[in-house]
């Protein structure tokens, strides 16, 4: 069997969790069948993987139309395959003109939903409206759906009711264990400036509306003051989200020290050891179909605090790995809480009862580490997957 994988991120090009989902899933993958990859960026060096540029004369256009562009020489080169399974709205388009143009099944992994991004719209403008267009077309016409999570797979019906629930499969996502896994090692530390000997709040992740910083940096006020606040920032979605977050960090900077910002990517290494080390690592999503980064902390053996949305609680056990915080959203998509004020209170309780307590962290980090290890291995979700290739081949 040939399987097609379409996907806009795959290494050395990773910025997000369904990057990290697509090269974890080849990799499995490539154990049982053969699979082609299909990305967008620069040219890649691995066989059987093909990168895709937009065409040149849509270079100034809105980004949503030069990623549709990019997808319809993939759907071109998709001639073939048995099955083609595209992963985010960048990719779909994709599947769903190869599946037209060659007679073959389209898998889409559904790892965040557009309607559930409406801050999305700052970024893209009309290309919010082409993106969500092309995800909804792909998604109601697919031979089959995965989602990432059970919570996934609700939004995914909600939001979508024309999708026969029975074409939805719950598959989720998996953690490399062997990569991730406890790193006590001080160089990552030593090359920021963080002091080896106090307590290590951290976060990892997009400075994007969808990951609740501002909210968490609203809680580092209250956060005990030997604690370090570590923040390991990508690239800001927008300069809304950018400024507003700056201009947190900078006023949390001249209320307390151990203020660590980290931007750009890190190489793996440097996140084990931080991970590690970290005696809390926090999730303060506001939309989370699953949450690939909390599993990264567990594996490396450390507690997570985290909100109660989306999927995260499928990967976090409450009173067991770590500590959940529920809020109430509002009404318009966005998950915004409806108190603000509420949730910062939550995030620093939560954290600071785990900084008063360095036993129940360390018990939380030992338990998570063996659920990482026990029931979210990519090994398994290949077999899985392949399974539903399997069925729709038939």
């Amino acid at each position: 069997m040939r399987i097609d994988l379409l996907t806009r991120e795959y290494p050395p090009e990773v910025y997000g969790g369904a990057g990290v989902h697509a090269a974890e899933l080849t990799r499995a993958l490539r154990r049982l069948a053969e699979v082609r990859v299909r990305c967008l960026g620069a040219e890649r060096s691995e066989p059987g993987t093909t990168a895709y540029q937009p065409p040149a004369d849509l270079a100034a256009g809105n980004p949503a139309l030069q990623f549709l562009g990019a997808d319809l020489r993939m759907a071109a080169d998709a001639a073939g395959a048995d099955v083609v399974h595209s992963h985010t709205w960048y990719a779909n388009a994709a599947g769903h003109l190869a599946a037209l143009l060659h007679g073959i099944p389209h898998v889409m992994t559904m790892h965040s939903l557009e309607p559930l991004r409406p801050w999305k719209a700052e970024q893209l403008g009309g290309g919010y409206a082409l993106s969500s267009w092309m995800e909804r077309t792909a998604a109601e016409a697919a031979e089959a759906l995965i989602a990432v999570s059970g919570a996934m797979r609700e939004d995914i019906l909600r939001a979508y009711p024309a999708i026969e629930p029975e074409k939805v499969h719950v598959i989720h996502n998996g953690i490399d264990t062997e990569q991730y896994q406890p790193d006590p090692r001080p160089d990552a530390l030593r090359r920021f400036g963080i002091d080896e000997q106090r307590p290590i709040v951290l976060f990892v992740g997009r400075v994007t509306r969808q990951k609740g910083l501002p909210h968490l940096l609203r809680a580092a006020f209250q956060l005990r003051p030997d604690a370090q606040l570590v923040l390991c920032c990508g690239q800001p979605d927008t300069p809304e989200i950018g400024a507003e977050v700056a201009g947190l960090v900078d006023e949390l900077g001249r209320r307390r020290d151990g203020v660590v910002r980290i931007d750009g990517m890190l190489d793996a290494r440097s996140v084990r050891q931080l991970l590690t080390r970290a005696r809390v690592f926090v999730c303060p999503s506001l939309y989370e179909p699953m949450g690939i980064v909390n599993l990264e902390a567990m594996a490396c053996g450390t507690a997570v605090v985290a909100t109660a949305v989306g999927g995260i609680p499928e990967v976090v056990e409450d009173g067991a790995t770590g500590l959940l915080v529920p809020y109430t959203a509002t009404a318009d998509a966005t998950g915004e809480p409806v108190d603000p004020e509420q949730l910062a209170d939550g995030l620093a309780a939560a954290v600071n009862r785990l900084l008063d307590d360095a036993e129940l962290a360390e018990r939380f980090g030992a338990a998570g580490r063996r659920r990482a290890v026990e029931q979210f291995s990519w090994a398994g979700v290949a077999e899985r997957t392949l399974r539903v290739y399997e069925k729709l081949a038939r």
